[in-house]
């Protein structure tokens, strides 16, 4: 080979490491920073799909379709009421528990639906708190299951008192006034509510 040869092969050889490099960065960064947005929902979708590439597909496409979604805070008035009313849930769960807990279910999907969350389906709520409340599906999925033996009849009273706990996490969640930036995490509260008692 000629020495011109050598020299655009070892050029072709440079461009394509660059390239792979490239790439490889690109995919560690996104990793990275699906992995700090949705914590250990990140994981959780690795495990239940085929490969890691598909599950940070599904997560991109989740953040997607939470930017077209209409999230806003509550007005204080509105905090404020559904603070009463989720304290008044509590106190029917001495009597009633598992009559509290299907209350409490209710609760969360109405604070959901007025900050702007649509609230068909239990999967496609999971997925659409999954982008900014990542940290408390854990609760709301314990919670719903509890909720769902309990409607059958077979839940004792402490799981259901647990479901009361893992709601009231996602329930304080929604509830609080955060405004989200331009990466979608959460900020700073502005203020408490009596919830917050």
């Amino acid at each position: 080979m000629t020495p011109v040869a050598w020299l655009v092969m070892a050029i072709a050889i440079v461009v394509v490491i660059l390239a792979v490099g490239y790439v490889t960065m690109t995919n560690l960064n996104r990793r990275r920073r699906l992995q700090d947005r949705f914590g250990p929902e990140y994981d959780r979708t690795v495990r239940e799909r085929d490969s890691r590439k598909e599950a940070e597909e599904e997560l991109l496409a989740r953040e997607e379709r939470h930017t077209r979604l209409d999230i806003r805070p509550l007005d204080q008035e509105t905090r404020n009421s559904y603070a009463r009313k989720w304290s008044e849930v509590q106190e029917r769960f001495v009597d009633a528990p598992g009559f509290a807990v299907t209350e409490a279910d209710t609760l969360v999907t109405s604070v959901m639906g007025d900050r702007g969350y649509p609230t068909e389906g239990f999967e496609q709520r999971l997925s659409d708190l999954s982008v900014t409340h990542a940290s408390t599906l854990d609760h709301y999925r314990r919670a719903h299951d509890i909720s769902g033996r309990a409607a059958r009849q077979d839940a004792t009273t402490e799981e259901l008192r647990q479901a009361m706990v893992h709601y009231r996490a996602l329930f304080q969640e929604l509830l609080d006034e955060v405004h989200a930036g331009h990466d979608g995490h959460r900020a700073v509260r502005t203020d408490t509510t009596e919830a917050d008692r």
